[in-house]
């Protein structure tokens, strides 16, 4: 029987190479490896692309090794629903963070299910976390997302020039930036 792999990262910038590593310094000959790079957690399992194929070729009564539980995913349901579809297939699903636990039996369940609720209360922490640091700096009076391209005076310049005929498409190329930039600029919305 086949040994699979599946690893998840989040961003683009990180690499699930580490967690392929990881399995196999733990001793599994992984045969087929899966991992879904630039995929948040929260995103369900059967969403994933990569983890949707993975379940498309393995087969009933082999192995899936993962390096962490949150890894499958963030979410409590998500991930039992997940872990309970694969047992119905009679795979064997092994968390190396976990050791070897059969998540089907009992206690497997009662561990599983502590371990993805307490994984779903860090996401809504860093998202608390995120939102208060947020709010902070917006108390603070710091301007929060990109910089602008233009300064004051560029608008002003670009308004006026518009007001006088200048065309959308040659203030874009003038000063470097979208159509739809000039449009902000040149036709800003009524606050309501």
């Amino acid at each position: 029987m086949a040994i699979f792999g599946y690893g998840r990262v989040s961003t683009r910038d990180q690499q699930s190479e580490n967690q392929r590593l990881e399995l196999e310094r733990a001793g599994y000959q992984v045969d087929y490896w899966f991992a879904d790079e630039g995929v948040s957690g929260k995103v369900p399992a059967l969403q994933r692309p990569q983890f949707a194929k993975m379940l498309s070729q393995i087969r009933d009564r082999e192995t899936l090794v993962v390096a962490k539980l949150d890894r499958l995913g963030r979410d409590a349901q998500d991930v039992g629903a997940t872990i309970k579809m694969l047992a119905a297939r009679h795979i064997e699903v092994i968390v190396l963070q976990l050791g070897k636990l059969d998540l089907a039996s009992a206690p497997g369940k009662l561990m599983l299910t502590m371990l993805a609720a307490v994984a779903e209360m860090e996401r809504d922490l860093l998202v608390e976390r995120t939102q208060a640091g947020l709010a902070r700096a917006k108390a603070e009076g710091k301007t929060l997302g990109r910089p602008t391209r233009t300064t004051d005076e560029q608008r002003a310049t670009m308004v006026t020039r518009h007001k006088a005929g200048a065309s959308i498409s040659a203030l874009s190329r003038d000063y470097a930036i979208s159509r739809a930039s000039v449009m902000r600029i040149v036709k800003p919305t009524v606050a309501q």
